[in-house]
This record gives C-alpha cells, structure tokens and sequence, in this order.
C-alpha cells in the first residue's frame, strides 16, 4: 500500500499501527455490531472507550489527582476565549507572551473578554526566539500568564517553562504535547488540539487545576463553562466519538512505544537530523529560528531564493513527500516532524536535501 511521507504541519501523521487497528474495528468494535461512530455516546461501549482515554492520558503524562481531564470540541480557538471567560475576572488582568500567530490569535480573542496585557515578545525578530524567563513582566493584577509551547509556523519551542508562585501558567500545547516530559504541576491549565500528537482534529483535551474551575459562573453560557464539562464527564452533550476513540488507540500507542521518554528521544534525534543537514550545508539551507529555540517539531528553513524554493517542493512532491510548503509568514519550507513521523522518513528528507543542494548548485555553475 502506497504511502506518502507525511511532513503536514496538521492535520498530521497518525501512526500507522493506528489506523491499522482502527481498520479492524472499523465495522464491529468490540463484538456490537455497529463502528464507534454507530455508538450511543451513552452506552456501556462507549463510555469505557471515553474513560480509557482518560486514564491513559493521566498515567501517560502523569497527571497528579488535583487537575480535571476534559475532551471538548471547537479546538485551540475556541479556548482562546473559554480560558479568559473562566479564569478573567474582574479587576484581573490577563497576560500574554507573544511567540508567533497562535499567541496572538490567542490575545486578541482574549482582549474581547476583559484586561489583557503583553508579557514578552519576540515579535520585532518576526519570532525567531523564545523569550526568556527574566524578559516575561506581569503585574500583581495576574490573572494568569499564557504562552503558546510551540510554534508550527516559525519553528520554536519553549525549552523551559516559565516557574511562576502565584499566578497560574496557562499553556497552549496544541502542536508538542506528549512530545517530551513536562512537569504537570507548573501549569494551571493546558489545552491542546488533537491533530498534532494526539489523534485526528476534532477533539480538544483540557487539563485544568481543580481550584481554578469556578462555580460562581452562573451567567456563562453552559457550554462554554469548564464546570459543565467537569460535571458530566465531557459527556454533557454528543462528544465527537470517533476522534476520541482515536485519540485513545494513539495514547496506546503511546504506551507502547515505552512512553513519553521514548518518544522524546526518537523527537530529538529527528531534529537532529535534519537541522544538522541545514547548519552543514554551506548556507544553501537556512533555518528560520535561533538554534536556542529550535523547534523539535516544526523545521523551517529558507533556500537561497523563490526560484530554488520552488524547484525543492516541485521535486520534493515528485519524491513523495508531502506538506513541506512554508507558511507564507516565513516563507521556504518546513518539516513537521510529530510523534507518527517515523526517524526513516526523516532520513529520507535529509537524504533529499542533500542530493537536492548538489544538483541545484551544479546545475547553476553549468549555468
């Protein structure tokens, strides 16, 4: 069976053992007759899907007892204004770090809730760089402090989460979460979309601080108060099944390649690869980001013009790779190299790289 080598930045790469087993329930999943998306989200069947997932993510990343676990629809955006309706209050101020479009996004979404502030920002670099912990100011009017841990378009990653004593650290982890190990217990709240590490797009994992959910929101619309959620189980209305249900096959997955570790592992060793065919190829491959905030997950990187930029990704699609268009805020290309991305594909890209680099410099010294 033909398949492509899949560098999309999102929806992204699924692991193929996945859609292997998915294939196999596909019509008959556990013994009902019916496919997950057959299922009463109220039956039996269903709800030990949902609480397996659940249960796997908790012990995948190791969730201690005091936050809540959510599966909610609307994705990251959609956050981008539950956080600020359940967390702003008044006379609070929201702060933020601006490390790229989702941040900002993020902001302005934020701004139509209540006070909000910029922390840091590595906006005047056209975010090249993470800004450091001691480059990060709020005021005693803290509501909470968000940042954005990856940036799929310009290819940075926080390497070190910001320690902050009073003021909950809320954390978009859409596109590096369960990438690598992280410490709970720093965040007050994480959201993160699915299509990146943790199954198909359409599902949204919260995890919350059991103390920041506040019940005295009662003009809140229902749906957009984390209480609601908590209170039944991400079950209040129809959840979306089937992307749950794949959600709880990849953290199997998960488990099964060793945990996060292993796949931490796997992810610098990616990286590895492919940003040391950039740094030694003489300049003809050039990273957009500052080697301190390289992302383990996005690589970008520009050629030496539009002309050469376009033959690469004309040649790489011949070669069968797909998704290695840059973002037009960057331009070049870039590499999403999430958790399914197999190190072989990533050997595949350097191996083109490098031939690519050759001819193209040869073909323009004939020229």
């Amino acid at each position: 069976m033909k398949r492509a080598l899949n560098f999309n930045a999102g929806p992204a790469a699924l692991p193929e053992a996945v859609l292997q087993k998915a294939q196999q329930e596909w019509l008959n999943i556990e013994d009902t007759g019916m496919s997950v998306m057959e299922l009463s989200h109220r039956s039996q069947t269903f709800e030990n899907i949902h609480n397996k997932a659940i249960s796997l993510l908790k012990e995948i990343m190791d969730i201690p007892d005091n936050y809540e676990i959510l599966f909610l629809q609307g994705g990251a955006s959609l956050q981008f204004s539950m956080v600020p309706m359940n967390l702003l209050s008044t006379g609070k101020k929201a702060y933020y770090v601006l490390t790229g479009s989702w941040s900002e996004k993020a902001l302005n979404e934020a701004g139509k809730i209540g006070d909000t502030a910029v922390a840091a920002s590595a906006k005047d670099t056209n975010y090249t760089y993470i800004p450091s912990a001691d480059e990060i100011s709020f005021g005693e009017d803290a509501a909470y402090v968000h940042i954005t841990t990856n940036n799929t378009i310009f290819g940075t990653q926080w390497n070190n989460y910001p320690v902050l004593e009073e003021v909950p650290l809320v954390a978009d982890m859409s596109s590096d979460i369960l990438s690598k190990k992280i410490d709970i217990s720093k965040f007050g709240l994480i959201y993160a979309g699915a299509q990146k590490n943790l199954g198909p797009s359409g599902v949204t994992v919260v995890i919350i601080r059991k103390d920041l959910v506040n019940s005295s929101l009662t003009n809140l619309p229902t749906m957009l108060n984390y209480e609601t959620h908590i209170k039944n189980n991400s079950l209040y209305n129809t959840p979306p099944t089937l992307a749950i249900y794949l959600l709880s096959l990849v953290l199997e997955w998960v488990k099964d390649q060793g945990g996060v570790e292993v796949l931490q592992e796997n992810n610098t060793a990616k990286a590895k690869l492919i940003y040391d065919a950039i740094d030694n190829s003489e300049g003809f491959y050039k990273g957009h980001a500052q080697p301190e905030s390289r992302s383990h997950m996005n690589v970008t990187f520009t050629l030496p013009d539009e002309a050469a930029t376009k033959k690469f990704l004309e040649e790489a699609k011949l070669a069968g790779f797909v998704g290695l268009n840059g973002h037009r805020s960057v331009g070049g290309c870039r590499a999403s190299i999430y958790n399914a991305v197999p190190l072989s594909h990533c050997e595949k890209l350097v191996g083109f790289m490098k031939n690519f680099k050759e001819s193209y410099s040869s073909a323009a010294i004939k020229a």
